[in-house]
């Protein structure tokens, strides 16, 4: 599977040694994630390796024997169940140490933290304004489910009993604390791998709160998640069509704010517009020549 990784169109990558290894497994793998690192062209994605949570025997390890062999290609390590702000400082001390004896340079690799318990909810705040290394958080659907007890054996998906999203107060709560860290929010896994309606409707909804992406647990998946995250082409050339007449209006006319059509365009106009720009040109967006 590793061997696949480097050719899915997807933004970001990662490795596991967590729940996709067996424990009896744990440390045989760390050689291997060394080995698929440094023996595939993994091009531009971010790279990352999500070891095991602080609460196993594994952690410390995985960390100095992963990233002390991996060298500069490595991007991120991820940190599952993160539970309170001093996690995340062990780690960016470890890192600290490990990139020192390894000659890397100190704050090479970032961390993405994982929000999987009602404890890390509590703690989100603290937790991505711990260090400056933190680049992403992520929710964890299936293990909050099972530290929030709920009634159900497949996390990240709809309930149909439940009359709303179950996961809208965590989606929030997720997304304020890290934009307030100027973080990227990822939410995590639809684990209905076969059915793309389904995860088109979920990630829908995270989409539209403002979250930057989703987990894909199969490739099928990638072609959905690109497509929902990323603007139309419609979309892409309105935005610029905002920028031109914002700026025509600031710059030529000196006014604050005018009119778009039937809609009124200002700062904050602007800002939305260039965030859509910005992912559009991931995407491989180009402005239509009518726009």
């Amino acid at each position: 599977m590793m061997g696949k990784g480097p050719n899915i169109p997807a933004d970001m990558v990662f490795l596991d040694l967590e729940d996709a290894v067996a424990p009896k497994e744990k440390e045989a793998s760390r050689a291997r994630i060394v080995s698929a690192i440094r023996g595939n062209d993994w091009g531009d994605k971010v790279l990352c390796v999500r070891v095991n949570d602080w609460s196993t025997k594994w952690t410390a390890y995985d960390i100095m024997e992963v990233v002390g062999g991996a060298g500069e290609r490595l991007d991120e390590i991820m940190l599952p169940k993160v539970e309170n702000a001093a996690q995340i400082v062990a780690t960016d001390l470890l890192l600290r140490q490990v990139e020192i004896a390894s000659g890397l340079p100190v704050g090479h690799i970032g961390i993405e933290a994982q929000i999987e318990t009602a404890r890390g909810l509590i703690n989100v705040e603290e937790i991505c304004a711990a260090s400056p290394r933190v680049e992403t958080i992520i929710f964890g659907p299936a293990d909050f489910a099972a530290s929030m007890e709920m009634p159900v054996l497949t996390g990240g998906v709809q309930i149909p009993e439940y009359p709303g999203d179950h996961f809208h107060y965590v989606f929030n709560k997720i997304l304020m604390a890290g934009r307030a860290n100027g973080l990227q929010v990822i939410d995590g896994p639809f684990l209905h791998v076969r059915d793309n309606d389904g995860l088109r409707d979920y990630a829908m909804r995270a989409r539209t709160l403002g979250f930057d992406g989703k987990w894909a647990l199969h490739p099928d998946q990638v072609t959905v998640l690109n497509d929902v995250f990323s603007p139309t082409q419609e979309q892409f050339d309105k935005a610029w069509q905002i920028l031109d007449a914002y700026k025509a209006a600031t710059e030529n006319d000196g006014m604050g704010a005018v009119m778009f059509g039937n809609e009124m365009i200002d700062e904050a106009s602007r800002k939305m517009a260039l965030k859509f720009i910005s992912r559009g040109e991931r995407a491989g967006r180009t402005r239509s020549a009518q726009a």
